[in-house]
């Protein structure tokens, strides 16, 4: 594991990268729901009872790409031999009904005007290795294929294109694998916890991401869904109700240039699903998950890749933001990844959004609690309250 050998730091995340150490629940040692996405942007799904498993059979290509390179090496091991196979006892067969393995047996002075249809084919063995050099284009000069049978021709011919076929059904299923899309998404990061704080006013539901590699993602997005269990008005309990939230860009699009790391910003306004949390309900949040999804087209190979990650209420930090990691060296901007996903406590509200709406804002709710406190200041100093001299 690369984190465990300190090449890159412990405070981000890769996307495929899933974490060897169970983080510690910060609030209560309680059950939870499973996760929907993990933290290495696996979906936690398992698909049952599929009765129509001919549909895979299909698509025969998808299938080999999705299957694990063993399974597929076996596949293709098997593929080759079994050619090879077949076509050796075509060939012998051609061979047995010619009378080419009877020549070979009996010898005899007739050998010289005696014109086989493959050449030095005296047993299945024989027959197998020609079978094995016509698919591989291997020609060793013993073995060949004469005109005296037209059905050796035409054997010929469809063998060449089998192995064609195969070749390329091989090679293709090897390139798609080792340029999947989501090897190019190794390297796009996301920090381990969000946060919640103030920003511009607003409470807002910040995470960070960044790319590690200098060739950039063209066209990225970034979305996000609110994945929790509801209970719709007429009574229908939906145990993954996947609802999206918007994100503050001014672009006005989900769109980023992804060059440095950046915070993504939810702002919590009166249509998000996160309108009336608070600090409270959070501690005691199960069935909270974000969902974040990162998409964009690979700029070296034209692939779109995808990268995901999730995060439940243990992992969303109340009133903390993410520090800088961008400083001006040199007349080039840097990039420190040890502070990618580092936090600092800031003031924040313990209220929902929902409550700051209410009395007036932020601005109100500052005024509000201050005149509070001093009110409260003002009860302990009358005569009678905490601040009275004691009498012996």
């Amino acid at each position: 594991m690369l984190s465990r050998k300190g090449l890159i730091p412990e405070d981000y995340l890769l996307t495929r990268l899933a974490e060897d150490v169970l983080q510690p629940i910060k609030f209560k040692a309680s059950s939870r729901k499973a996760r929907f996405v993990s933290k290495s942007g696996t979906c936690n799904v398992a698909h049952t009872n599929i009765r129509e498993q001919g549909r895979f059979l299909q698509d025969v290509f998808t299938t080999l790409v999705d299957l694990k390179w063993l399974h597929t090496l076996i596949i293709f091991t098997m593929s080759f031999l079994c050619s090879w196979l077949l076509f050796g006892m075509v060939w012998w067969l051609v061979a047995f009904a010619h009378g080419d393995l009877d020549h070979h047996t009996r010898g005899g002075g007739a050998a010289a005007d005696f014109v086989p249809c493959v050449t030095d084919i005296r047993s299945f063995s024989s027959a197998f290795l020609f079978s094995i050099e016509v698919q591989v284009t291997i020609g060793f000069g013993g073995r060949m294929v004469t005109e005296e049978c037209v059905s050796a021709i035409a054997i010929l011919i469809v063998q060449n294109i089998v192995g064609l076929v195969i070749n390329a059904v091989m090679l293709g299923c090897i390139f798609m694998k080792t340029a999947q899309a989501n090897r190019r998404a190794e390297t796009l990061i996301f920090s381990k916890h969000a946060v919640i704080s103030v920003r511009r006013g607003k409470l807002c539901f910040m995470i960070r991401i960044g790319d590690l590699r200098k060739s950039m993602i063209i066209s990225a997005t970034v979305r996000m869904q609110v994945v929790r269990r509801t209970t719709t008005p007429e009574g229908e309990v939906v145990p993954l109700d996947q609802v999206d939230i918007s994100l503050d860009n001014p672009v006005g699009t989900n769109g980023i240039f992804l060059v440095s790391p950046l915070v993504i910003c939810h702002v919590i306004d009166r249509h998000s699903p996160l309108y009336e949390l608070s600090a409270s309900d959070l501690q005691n949040e199960e069935d909270l998950e974000v969902v974040v999804v990162l998409e964009g087209v690979v700029e070296t190979t034209g692939i779109t890749t995808q990268a995901r990650t999730s995060y439940v209420a243990d992992e969303i930090l109340w009133g903390q933001r993410f520090v800088p990691t961008v400083s001006e060296e040199d007349g080039m901007y840097a990039v420190d990844y040890s502070k990618f996903g580092n936090t600092v406590k800031v003031q924040t509200p313990f209220c929902s959004a929902k409550t700051l709406d209410q009395v007036g804002g932020l601005v109100q709710f500052k005024l509000h609690a201050g005149a509070t406190q001093r009110g409260s200041v003002r009860r302990r100093k009358q005569p009678g309250g905490l601040n009275k001299p004691s009498t012996s």
